[in-house]
């Protein structure tokens, strides 16, 4: 740290000297190649060249951010569709909400809180969806159904 100025100093210098005797070459060549009778170039021209250019290079610049920002988007496999989804989003207030996630034929309910994401339960697979219904559905009336609990305690 302490030979910092010197360094910088050091590198300052050099740039001018090197900028001066570029400049004199510049103005050598200049001199000798310059002809009154030519006339000066347009200004307006210039500036929009100028203004072209700019343009150019800020295009270039911002597409290489948004290209930056969204490759994932365009590195998607394509023809496979993805074996991970959020197939339901259900908020239950505040930061909690539950979700219903499939991976491949299998689904999971997890819970989301600010403590964390939990493991609910192991859901049927979306095959058995139709099957799992029926088989759920129970035979016995409302009463009955009663009395066993009842009979249970």
């Amino acid at each position: 740290m302490k030979n910092f100025p010197i360094r910088t100093g050091c590198l300052i210098s050099s740039f001018f000297i090197i900028n001066s005797a570029f400049a004199q070459t510049t103005n050598s060549t200049a001199a000798s190649s310059f002809n009154p009778a030519m006339p000066a170039p347009d200004i307006g021209v210039s500036l929009l060249r100028v203004m072209g250019a700019l343009a150019l290079v800020l295009g270039i610049f911002l597409a290489c951010v948004w290209l930056f920002r969204n490759w994932q988007r365009l590195a998607v496999q394509r023809g496979r569709a993805p074996k991970l989804n959020v197939l339901e989003i259900r908020s239950l207030g505040g930061r909690q909400a539950i979700y219903v996630v499939g991976y491949e034929q299998e689904r999971f309910l997890l819970a989301s809180s600010p403590a964390g994401v939990n493991f609910l339960t192991h859901l049927p697979s979306a095959g058995n969806e139709g099957e799992s219904a029926v088989e759920t559905k129970p035979q016995v009336s409302f009463a009955q159904a009663l009395k066993q609990v009842l009979k249970g305690k």
